[in-house]
């Protein structure tokens, strides 16, 4: 026997939840970013070229984030949602502050390695619990406001970081960033209630999808597979510029790594959160009209943002690059919350774990894990002719993968609807066959 579902929650309660999950999420860029502003003090003490640091802060560690999280997103999928991220964060938080021990690259390749493993257990179950807290009018805010926690771990990475390495060393502040996830996890695992699977979206109760059944959903949706590749492109640009922006400052305009601190915290957090939850807010607007919106606002956004980008790494003004710098990450943060929101509409609510491990899979491997290692390694090619400068022409080449995301996000609008319709009349039969 069937019924249909729905969690009694307070609006109150329910942005408490999205508040404490973003919070969570937040934790989980301080301590993926809080290498960033550190390699160059990194790089001097163990003595490293900019491809070691390219795999250091990006392949190495999504490698390992992709590889777990699949299987952490099926447990999400059938298990309890909430003690995951729980356990997720604690596992995160503690290889962060072991990455301050690491006595060499190795050790600390194999610590950032532990952070990632941690690391991918936290968004897919927590994409899945919001989507249950919110309906799919509300699901682009929604998730935008979640999506807010990248941003905001930025911010307070860079500023943190820029602090203390200044002051204390690079090791002291992956203690300082790490030890207080541990907290959180507490808060998250008594204070968040496991919501009904689909509650927000009022359907029947199911029996959860198998791992092939929703693989071969996912492939049948040409739209997620366009969207999915649109995002790692556009990932590859975000990781891959955003991973060397330290850097860049201080080698081509002689920022102290307080000066990038505080800078990099202000343009990257203030303007990512402002995009991130502008993109949402237009989607969920636009989207009520058309449902194509959700990825026409990531066309847009990315189209506007490159020219910025651009500018802001051939202006000799330093107050010019980072204004430069604030609105090209301000317009190529709009994509994230909508693009998560359409995954979850297109898809049956016991899949969205998985639907959105398998998105950031693909973010994932091509935008953290190939972008900072291919700005690297076109920086240390192009360094024997430019010297520090390579690392600018770098930065410039990698933005025009950029656009390209921007096309395949266009063509998997076009995609959308009979996709939309497809899952839409597969929903259906799964209430009438639930067993099935």
């Amino acid at each position: 026997m069937t019924q249909k579902t729905r969690l009694p929650t307070s609006s109150g309660y329910r942005s408490y939840v999205l508040t404490l999950l973003t919070i969570v999420y937040a934790f989980n860029f301080i301590d993926r970013q809080i290498l960033v502003i550190l390699q160059e003090s990194i790089k001097t003490d163990m003595n490293l070229s900019d491809s070691q640091l390219g795999l250091l802060t990006g392949f190495a560690f999504a490698i390992f984030y992709v590889s777990v999280g699949i299987p952490i997103a099926r447990w999400a999928d059938v298990g309890n949602r909430r003690n995951i991220v729980a356990l997720a964060i604690s596992v995160w938080s503690i290889m962060t502050a072991l990455s301050g021990l690491a006595q060499n690259y190795v050790q600390l390749l194999l610590a950032r390695i532990g952070v990632g493993v941690g690391e991918a257990g936290g968004s897919p179950p927590a994409h899945s619990m919001i989507s249950d807290y919110y309906p799919a009018e509300q699901r682009g805010r929604a998730l935008s406001i979640y999506s807010t926690g990248v941003y905001i771990g930025i911010l307070c990475g860079f500023l943190i970081g820029g602090f203390i390495n200044q002051y204390f060393g690079w090791r002291i502040a992956f203690f300082a960033v790490g030890i207080p996830g541990l907290l959180i996890a507490l808060l998250v695992r008594f204070s968040i209630r496991e919501p009904e699977r689909g509650a927000s979206d009022e359907i029947q109760r199911s029996n959860a999808p198998t791992i092939a059944e929703t693989f071969s959903t996912l492939w049948r949706l040409k739209s997620f597979r366009l969207l999915a590749f649109g995002t790692g492109l556009t990932a590859f640009t975000g990781y891959g510029v955003g991973n060397f922006l330290p850097s860049f400052l201080i080698r081509s305009h002689e920022f102290t790594i307080l000066q990038v601190g505080i800078s990099l915290s202000m343009i990257a957090g203030f303007g990512g959160i402002i995009g991130t939850y502008f993109g949402g807010y237009c989607a969920d607007k636009l989207g009520l009209k058309d449902q194509r919106w959700y990825l026409w606002v990531s066309v847009a956004a990315g189209l506007v943002g490159t020219p910025f980008m651009l500018f802001a790494f051939y202006l000799e003004s330093s107050t010019l690059v980072l204004i430069m710098l604030f609105f090209a990450i301000l317009c190529g943060a709009c994509y994230l919350g909508p693009t998560i929101a359409i995954t979850h509409t297109l898809v049956h609510p016991r899949m969205r774990a998985m639907a959105s491990a398998v998105l950031f899979f693909i973010l994932n491997l091509i935008g953290l894990g190939l972008g900072p290692v291919f700005v690297g390694v076109v920086s240390d090619f192009l360094a024997p002719s430019l010297g520090s400068e390579s690392l600018r022409y770098s930065l410039a080449i990698t933005t025009a993968f950029g656009v390209l995301g921007c096309i395949i996000f266009a063509l998997a609008a076009r995609k959308l609807p009979y996709d939309l319709q497809l899952q839409s009349d597969s929903t259906k039969d799964r209430e009438l066959n639930p067993a099935g």
